[in-house]
């Protein structure tokens, strides 16, 4: 079989409006569907979110955002969805963080800090130091979700054996 494409990641946020903005400015995303709100109802989205969510899930507002490459973003705001600090449990089953990739991190960082995300580690690391540019950083949104930052593409960096 060949190997996939990466479609789109769906993230949940506590203030939709919020995160539309700070998703298409910080990362130069398109805004695909504005935010809409979503009902409990016998409409096809409906009963997809039947089988996703279970039987009483009311309503929740969705926006679809689109990267460059077409991969897309997709924002999630529940009515119980509450803005809280949560450790970062990292150990824990399932997503941890997605990568983007930019070049300028360095300007990067500044945008995403400028927007209301922030810098997890207290500098940028790089991979093969003296060897080659590749660098990381890790980082948050508004909302504390993590993802990460690298200045290549993943296959450049881990084909050449990043953990040597």
């Amino acid at each position: 079989m060949a190997a996939l494409t990466f479609s789109h990641i769906g993230i949940t946020v506590p203030d939709l409006e919020k995160a539309v903005e700070f998703y298409s400015q910080a990362f130069g995303l398109y805004v695909l569907m504005e935010p809409t709100e979503i009902l409990h109802d016998e409409s096809a989205i409906g009963q997809m979110c039947d089988d996703v969510f279970g039987e009483g899930w009311g309503s929740f507002r969705i926006a679809h955002l689109s990267m460059g490459d077409g991969v897309g973003i997709e924002l999630f705001e529940f009515p119980r969805t509450v803005e809280e600090e949560r450790p970062f449990e990292y150990w824990r089953r399932g997503l941890f963080h997605f990568c983007v990739q930019d070049e300028d991190l360095e300007g990067r960082i500044k945008v995403i800090e400028d927007l209301g995300g922030r810098q997890r580690m207290q500098q940028v690391r790089k991979y093969y130091p003296g060897e080659k540019p590749y660098r990381m950083v890790y980082m948050e949104d508004p909302f504390g979700n993590i993802f990460e930052l690298y200045s290549h593409s993943y296959e450049l960096t881990y084909s050449a054996g990043a953990y040597d």
